[in-house]
Parts: C-alpha cells; structure tokens; sequence
C-alpha cells in the first residue's frame, strides 16, 4: 500500500513537471491568470480536479 502511494506521488510528480519543462512561458502565463481568479472559482477548479480523480480511480480500479 505503501509503496503504491509513492509511486503514485512521484507520477504525479512527473506530470507536474511536464508543463513548465516543455513550455514555461505557457505555464507561466497559466499562473498568471489563475492568481487573478477568485476564491470561489479556485475551490471549484479545485473540487472538479478532485471530483474527475475520484470518477478515474472508480473506473480503472
């Protein structure tokens, strides 16, 4: 179990990663435009994120 939830942790790291590696001014630009939303529209951007991870784990678990 544990070990399942490091290799996890790390592709998430990898994926993370993808984005400011291959285009940082992209990524930058993204960030730029996140910091001017609202509390309100992060926490939705935040509970979807969530919402999608939980309906892919259902379904490929």
């Amino acid at each position: 179990m544990t070990a399942t939830l490091l290799m996890a942790f790390a592709l998430m790291l990898v994926l993370e990663g993808l984005m400011p590696f291959i285009a940082p001014a992209a990524w930058r630009e993204t960030f730029r435009r996140l910091v001017q939303f609202s509390d309100g529209q992060i926490r939705f951007i935040g509970l979807t994120s969530m919402l999608i991870g939980l309906v892919l784990l259902m379904v490929f678990a």
